[in-house]
Protein backbone atom coordinates (compact mmCIF):
# COMPACT_ATOMS: atom_id res chain seq x y z
CA UNK A 1 0.00 0.00 0.00
CA UNK A 2 1.06 3.07 -0.96
CA UNK A 3 1.79 5.99 1.84
CA UNK A 4 0.68 9.34 2.34
CA UNK A 5 0.80 12.47 4.68
CA UNK A 6 -2.21 14.43 5.32
CA UNK A 7 -2.23 18.25 5.44
CA UNK A 8 -5.34 20.41 6.63
CA UNK A 9 -7.21 16.76 7.36
CA UNK A 10 -10.15 18.34 8.75
CA UNK A 11 -13.02 15.68 8.75
CA UNK A 12 -11.13 13.47 6.77
CA UNK A 13 -13.05 13.73 3.28
CA UNK A 14 -9.87 13.73 1.14
CA UNK A 15 -8.31 11.14 3.64
CA UNK A 16 -11.17 8.83 3.15
CA UNK A 17 -11.18 9.41 -0.58
CA UNK A 18 -7.33 8.47 -0.52
CA UNK A 19 -7.89 5.37 1.77
CA UNK A 20 -10.45 4.33 -0.93
CA UNK A 21 -8.25 4.38 -3.36
CA UNK A 22 -5.49 2.72 -1.94
CA UNK A 23 -3.44 4.73 0.04
CA UNK A 24 -2.65 4.22 3.73
CA UNK A 25 -2.19 7.30 5.77
CA UNK A 26 1.05 7.59 7.81
CA UNK A 27 0.04 10.43 9.40
CA UNK A 28 -2.36 13.32 9.29
CA UNK A 29 -2.17 17.33 10.31
CA UNK A 30 -4.91 18.71 11.80
CA UNK A 31 -5.23 21.90 14.14
CA UNK A 32 -9.13 22.11 14.97
CA UNK A 33 -9.94 19.69 17.88
CA UNK A 34 -13.06 18.73 17.06
CA UNK A 35 -12.08 17.15 13.56
CA UNK A 36 -9.07 15.53 15.06
CA UNK A 37 -12.06 13.49 17.38
CA UNK A 38 -13.62 13.02 14.51
CA UNK A 39 -10.40 11.37 12.54
CA UNK A 40 -9.78 9.60 16.12
CA UNK A 41 -13.15 8.39 16.19
CA UNK A 42 -13.26 6.83 12.53
CA UNK A 43 -9.68 5.67 12.33
CA UNK A 44 -8.48 4.61 15.62
CA UNK A 45 -5.32 3.17 14.30
CA UNK A 46 -3.97 6.93 12.09
CA UNK A 47 -1.46 8.96 13.72
CA UNK A 48 -3.19 12.66 14.15
CA UNK A 49 -1.06 15.14 14.87
CA UNK A 50 -3.20 18.14 16.67
CA UNK A 51 -0.68 21.08 15.40
CA UNK A 52 -0.63 24.02 13.61
CA UNK A 53 0.78 23.34 9.98
CA UNK A 54 3.22 26.24 9.94
CA UNK A 55 4.52 24.57 13.34
CA UNK A 56 5.00 20.84 12.11
CA UNK A 57 7.89 19.63 11.43
CA UNK A 58 7.24 16.75 8.49
CA UNK A 59 11.22 15.34 8.51
CA UNK A 60 9.78 12.15 10.11
CA UNK A 61 8.04 11.34 7.02
CA UNK A 62 10.92 11.74 4.50
CA UNK A 63 10.36 9.41 1.56
CA UNK A 64 6.04 9.09 1.71
CA UNK A 65 4.29 8.52 -1.44
CA UNK A 66 2.28 11.40 -1.50
CA UNK A 67 1.87 14.87 0.47
CA UNK A 68 -2.39 15.78 0.10
CA UNK A 69 -4.39 18.03 1.74
CA UNK A 70 -6.83 20.67 1.83
CA UNK A 71 -5.42 24.06 2.33
CA UNK A 72 -7.70 26.92 3.73
CA UNK A 73 -9.93 28.72 1.38
CA UNK A 74 -10.39 31.66 2.43
CA UNK A 75 -7.45 33.59 1.66
CA UNK A 76 -8.77 32.56 -2.41
CA UNK A 77 -12.74 32.55 -1.53
CA UNK A 78 -14.34 34.37 -3.73
CA UNK A 79 -16.61 34.96 -0.88
CA UNK A 80 -14.04 36.63 1.40
CA UNK A 81 -11.33 39.28 0.39
CA UNK A 82 -9.42 37.69 -1.90
CA UNK A 83 -6.18 38.60 -0.31
CA UNK A 84 -4.13 35.48 -1.46
CA UNK A 85 -0.32 35.41 -0.33
CA UNK A 86 -1.15 38.31 2.24
CA UNK A 87 -3.82 36.00 3.80
CA UNK A 88 -2.21 34.89 7.62
CA UNK A 89 -4.16 31.65 6.84
CA UNK A 90 -2.40 31.16 3.73
CA UNK A 91 -0.69 27.88 4.28
CA UNK A 92 1.25 27.77 0.36
CA UNK A 93 4.14 28.54 2.28
CA UNK A 94 4.19 25.61 4.92
CA UNK A 95 3.32 22.95 2.63
CA UNK A 96 6.20 24.42 0.02
CA UNK A 97 8.33 23.39 3.40
CA UNK A 98 7.25 20.27 4.01
CA UNK A 99 7.43 19.22 0.39
CA UNK A 100 11.01 20.00 0.85
CA UNK A 101 11.11 17.92 3.85
CA UNK A 102 9.34 14.96 3.01
CA UNK A 103 10.48 14.75 -0.75
CA UNK A 104 7.31 12.54 -1.84
CA UNK A 105 6.43 11.49 -5.34
CA UNK A 106 3.61 12.95 -5.84
CA UNK A 107 1.77 16.00 -4.73
CA UNK A 108 -1.96 16.66 -4.05
CA UNK A 109 -4.02 20.00 -2.57
CA UNK A 110 -7.25 20.69 -3.06
CA UNK A 111 -8.43 24.53 -3.47
CA UNK A 112 -11.21 26.74 -3.90
CA UNK A 113 -12.23 28.03 -7.37
CA UNK A 114 -11.17 31.58 -6.68
CA UNK A 115 -8.00 30.57 -6.96
CA UNK A 116 -7.81 30.00 -10.55
CA UNK A 117 -8.64 33.82 -11.06
CA UNK A 118 -6.89 36.03 -12.83
CA UNK A 119 -5.98 38.17 -9.39
CA UNK A 120 -3.59 35.25 -8.27
CA UNK A 121 -2.12 34.70 -11.71
CA UNK A 122 1.56 35.58 -10.27
CA UNK A 123 1.22 33.83 -7.27
CA UNK A 124 0.25 30.88 -8.81
CA UNK A 125 3.51 31.30 -11.23
CA UNK A 126 5.22 31.50 -8.09
CA UNK A 127 3.96 28.15 -6.82
CA UNK A 128 4.63 25.85 -9.76
CA UNK A 129 8.21 28.01 -10.05
CA UNK A 130 8.97 27.20 -6.18
CA UNK A 131 7.90 23.17 -6.72
CA UNK A 132 9.79 23.15 -9.96
CA UNK A 133 12.76 24.26 -7.95
CA UNK A 134 12.14 21.36 -5.89
CA UNK A 135 11.74 18.77 -8.82
CA UNK A 136 8.37 18.60 -8.86
CA UNK A 137 5.95 19.67 -12.31
CA UNK A 138 2.84 21.10 -10.89
CA UNK A 139 -0.83 21.33 -12.79
CA UNK A 140 -4.54 22.37 -11.38
CA UNK A 141 -7.92 21.62 -12.67
CA UNK A 142 -11.46 22.38 -11.77
CA UNK A 143 -13.77 19.45 -10.82
CA UNK A 144 -17.36 19.34 -10.03
CA UNK A 145 -18.49 17.02 -7.50
CA UNK A 146 -21.64 16.19 -9.51
CA UNK A 147 -19.22 14.34 -12.70
CA UNK A 148 -18.05 12.04 -10.40
CA UNK A 149 -20.87 10.83 -8.63
CA UNK A 150 -21.51 13.22 -5.93
CA UNK A 151 -25.15 14.88 -5.50
CA UNK A 152 -23.47 18.36 -5.69
CA UNK A 153 -22.22 20.61 -7.59
CA UNK A 154 -19.44 21.71 -5.43
CA UNK A 155 -16.60 23.29 -7.95
CA UNK A 156 -13.56 22.65 -6.28
CA UNK A 157 -9.65 23.26 -7.76
CA UNK A 158 -7.08 20.26 -7.32
CA UNK A 159 -3.46 20.54 -7.52
CA UNK A 160 -1.40 18.05 -8.32
CA UNK A 161 2.22 18.42 -8.73
CA UNK A 162 4.80 15.62 -9.93
CA UNK A 163 8.30 13.91 -9.51
CA UNK A 164 10.10 14.82 -12.62
CA UNK A 165 10.57 10.76 -13.14
CA UNK A 166 6.68 10.17 -13.19
CA UNK A 167 5.15 13.47 -14.15
CA UNK A 168 4.76 11.93 -18.03
CA UNK A 169 2.82 9.00 -16.63
CA UNK A 170 -0.20 10.51 -15.03
CA UNK A 171 -3.28 11.55 -16.39
CA UNK A 172 -6.05 13.58 -14.92
CA UNK A 173 -9.56 11.22 -14.41
CA UNK A 174 -12.62 11.34 -16.70
CA UNK A 175 -15.79 12.69 -15.95
CA UNK A 176 -18.77 9.75 -14.85
CA UNK A 177 -20.06 9.02 -18.31
CA UNK A 178 -23.43 9.00 -16.05
CA UNK A 179 -25.38 11.72 -14.14
CA UNK A 180 -24.93 12.27 -10.69
CA UNK A 181 -27.67 10.81 -8.07
CA UNK A 182 -30.34 13.58 -7.39
CA UNK A 183 -30.75 14.85 -3.79
CA UNK A 184 -34.30 12.87 -3.80
CA UNK A 185 -32.85 9.53 -4.88
CA UNK A 186 -29.68 10.50 -2.44
CA UNK A 187 -32.16 10.85 0.36
CA UNK A 188 -35.19 9.20 0.01
CA UNK A 189 -34.79 6.60 2.79
CA UNK A 190 -33.39 9.08 5.08
CA UNK A 191 -36.33 11.54 4.63
CA UNK A 192 -38.35 8.19 5.05
CA UNK A 193 -37.12 6.84 8.56
CA UNK A 194 -39.65 8.21 10.81
CA UNK A 195 -42.01 6.87 8.13
CA UNK A 196 -43.02 10.46 6.80
CA UNK A 197 -45.80 10.15 4.34
CA UNK A 198 -44.51 13.00 2.43
CA UNK A 199 -41.09 11.34 1.13
CA UNK A 200 -42.00 9.87 -1.86
CA UNK A 201 -43.67 13.13 -3.26
CA UNK A 202 -40.59 15.01 -1.65
CA UNK A 203 -38.23 12.80 -3.45
CA UNK A 204 -40.06 13.50 -6.79
CA UNK A 205 -39.60 17.21 -6.28
CA UNK A 206 -36.32 16.96 -4.99
CA UNK A 207 -34.92 16.17 -8.73
CA UNK A 208 -31.83 17.17 -9.23
CA UNK A 209 -27.97 17.68 -7.65
CA UNK A 210 -27.40 19.89 -4.27
CA UNK A 211 -26.02 23.58 -4.41
CA UNK A 212 -22.80 23.36 -2.99
CA UNK A 213 -23.05 23.06 1.03
CA UNK A 214 -21.26 25.76 3.05
CA UNK A 215 -19.73 24.93 5.89
CA UNK A 216 -19.12 28.42 7.47
CA UNK A 217 -16.11 29.07 10.11
CA UNK A 218 -16.23 29.05 14.02
CA UNK A 219 -16.48 33.16 13.77
CA UNK A 220 -19.17 33.08 10.55
CA UNK A 221 -21.74 30.61 9.69
CA UNK A 222 -23.58 28.66 12.25
CA UNK A 223 -26.07 25.27 11.39
CA UNK A 224 -27.34 26.40 8.14
CA UNK A 225 -26.93 25.52 4.76
CA UNK A 226 -25.67 28.87 3.68
CA UNK A 227 -26.37 32.28 3.02
CA UNK A 228 -29.61 33.92 0.50
CA UNK A 229 -28.90 32.39 -2.33
CA UNK A 230 -27.75 28.97 -1.45
CA UNK A 231 -31.07 28.82 0.92
CA UNK A 232 -33.03 29.84 -2.15
CA UNK A 233 -31.71 26.77 -4.21
CA UNK A 234 -32.25 24.45 -1.73
CA UNK A 235 -35.78 25.91 -1.83
CA UNK A 236 -36.53 24.87 -5.11
CA UNK A 237 -35.45 21.53 -4.09
CA UNK A 238 -37.95 21.37 -1.56
CA UNK A 239 -35.80 21.85 1.52
CA UNK A 240 -35.21 24.20 4.05
CA UNK A 241 -32.33 25.61 4.62
CA UNK A 242 -32.59 27.38 7.49
CA UNK A 243 -31.01 24.97 9.82
CA UNK A 244 -30.52 22.19 10.23
CA UNK A 245 -32.92 19.00 11.71
CA UNK A 246 -31.80 16.63 14.67
CA UNK A 247 -34.02 13.96 13.42
CA UNK A 248 -35.90 13.39 9.94
CA UNK A 249 -39.47 14.23 9.52
CA UNK A 250 -42.21 12.76 11.41
CA UNK A 251 -44.89 10.59 9.88
CA UNK A 252 -47.63 14.01 9.64
CA UNK A 253 -45.03 16.33 8.58
CA UNK A 254 -46.22 19.07 6.70
CA UNK A 255 -44.08 21.53 4.76
CA UNK A 256 -40.22 21.73 3.68
CA UNK A 257 -37.61 18.80 5.29
CA UNK A 258 -34.36 20.36 6.97
CA UNK A 259 -31.28 18.44 6.24
CA UNK A 260 -30.20 15.98 9.56
CA UNK A 261 -26.32 15.76 9.59
CA UNK A 262 -26.07 12.60 8.03
CA UNK A 263 -28.14 13.84 5.05
CA UNK A 264 -25.57 16.75 4.66
CA UNK A 265 -23.28 13.63 4.83
CA UNK A 266 -24.37 11.87 2.04
CA UNK A 267 -24.71 15.50 -0.13
CA UNK A 268 -20.85 15.96 0.62
CA UNK A 269 -20.40 12.01 -0.29
CA UNK A 270 -19.19 10.50 2.54
CA UNK A 271 -20.51 6.85 3.87
CA UNK A 272 -22.90 6.01 6.64
CA UNK A 273 -19.87 4.54 7.79
CA UNK A 274 -18.43 7.74 8.98
CA UNK A 275 -19.12 9.11 12.12
CA UNK A 276 -18.66 13.43 13.13
CA UNK A 277 -17.74 14.15 16.52
CA UNK A 278 -19.80 17.18 18.08
CA UNK A 279 -23.47 18.39 18.55
CA UNK A 280 -24.83 18.88 15.38
CA UNK A 281 -23.38 22.58 14.52
CA UNK A 282 -19.68 21.23 14.72
CA UNK A 283 -20.34 18.38 12.66
CA UNK A 284 -22.55 20.23 10.43
CA UNK A 285 -19.19 22.88 9.59
CA UNK A 286 -16.67 19.64 9.55
CA UNK A 287 -18.76 17.94 6.46
CA UNK A 288 -19.49 21.47 4.57
CA UNK A 289 -15.84 22.17 4.58
CA UNK A 290 -15.05 19.15 3.23
CA UNK A 291 -14.03 17.62 0.34
CA UNK A 292 -15.75 14.62 -1.39
CA UNK A 293 -14.28 11.98 -0.93
CA UNK A 294 -15.30 10.38 -4.42
CA UNK A 295 -13.60 13.22 -5.95
CA UNK A 296 -10.50 12.56 -4.13
CA UNK A 297 -10.61 9.39 -4.78
CA UNK A 298 -10.56 9.50 -8.38
CA UNK A 299 -8.03 11.89 -8.41
CA UNK A 300 -5.92 9.56 -5.92
CA UNK A 301 -6.41 5.76 -8.41
CA UNK A 302 -4.67 7.83 -11.31
CA UNK A 303 -1.86 9.27 -8.78
CA UNK A 304 -1.30 5.13 -7.56
CA UNK A 305 -1.27 4.51 -10.99
CA UNK A 306 1.45 6.83 -11.66
CA UNK A 307 3.70 6.30 -8.65
CA UNK A 308 2.99 2.41 -9.61
CA UNK A 309 3.78 2.48 -13.09
CA UNK A 310 7.24 4.38 -12.28
CA UNK A 311 7.95 1.97 -9.82
CA UNK A 312 7.60 -0.77 -11.16
CA UNK A 313 8.70 0.16 -14.49
CA UNK A 314 12.59 -0.65 -14.36
CA UNK A 315 12.13 -3.94 -13.00
CA UNK A 316 9.72 -4.89 -15.91
CA UNK A 317 12.73 -3.68 -18.00
CA UNK A 318 15.29 -5.67 -16.95
CA UNK A 319 13.41 -8.36 -16.83
CA UNK A 320 13.19 -8.20 -20.62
Amino acid sequence: MLSSLEMCAGAGGQARGLELAGFGHSGVVEIDKDCCATLRLNRKDWTVHEEDLSLFDGRRYNGIDLLAGGLPCPPFSIAGKQLGENDERNLFPAAIRLVDETRPKAIMIENVRGFLSAVFEDYRGFIRSELKKLGYEAHWRLFNASDYGVPQLRPRVVIIALRDDIKDVFEWPAPSPVDAPTVGDTLIDLMAANKWKGAKAWAKRANDVAPTLVGGSKKHGGPDLGPTRAKAAWATLGVNGKSIAEEAPERDFVGMPRLTVRMAARIQGFDDAWLFHGRKTAAYRQIGNAFPPPVARAVAIKLKQAIETRTIYPVLSVAR
